[in-house]
């Protein structure tokens, strides 16, 4: 099947499931995928330890995109530059309780790294009252306020069969 879906950005809280529902909905839909951490971190191992500079990462997702007529992103891209942030037809917002993403991220974690980084989870544990640098879910409200196309908002734990239903409901 031909992708007709244009450019959709999965985002919200790490461990609410964006790069899950982002391939499935890729797949789905027959669309490229692209996850933005692919384009905030430079490739090390082990990974996630060196960050590209904005210009960078923005030229490169920018290129990326301007090939792509057609594409699921994964991730965050607040503070990336209102053009590539504003780049989406469909904006889909992922929310689940604290206590649910912490336990997904301590999981994902341990089977990728063989254990949980300590900081990394107390950054992520934060993300609803705020007090971490970085993402919020204040933040991700104001972003979302501010995007020119149409958001979805998806809470709570649903299956990522029912989420993918979902987002190509509002895309229909």
């Amino acid at each position: 099947m031909a992708s007709l879906i244009g450019r959709v950005l999965v985002t919200g809280a790490a461990g609410c499931g964006t790069t899950t529902l982002g391939r499935a909905l890729a797949q789905a839909a027959d669309a490229p995928f692209l996850d933005a951490d692919d384009f905030f971190w430079l490739p090390t191992d082990p990974p996630y330890r060196s960050r590209r500079t904005a210009a960078d990462r923005y030229s490169l997702l920018t290129a990326e995109l301007a090939q792509r007529p057609q594409a699921v992103v994964a991730g965050s891209l607040m503070g990336w530059g209102a053009e590539l942030e504003d780049a989406f037809d469909l904006v889909v917002f992922l929310y689940l309780p604290t206590a649910l993403r912490l336990a997904r991220l301590r999981a994902r974690e341990e089977a990728r790294f063989g254990k949980a980084d300590p900081e990394f989870l107390d950054w992520a544990s934060q993300y609803d009252a705020g007090t971490a640098q970085g993402r919020s879910l204040a933040l991700h409200r104001q972003w979302l306020a501010e995007r020119k196309c149409r958001v979805l908002l998806l809470e709570g734990d649903m299956t990522t069969a029912a989420r993918v239903q979902a987002v190509l409901q509002a895309l229909a």
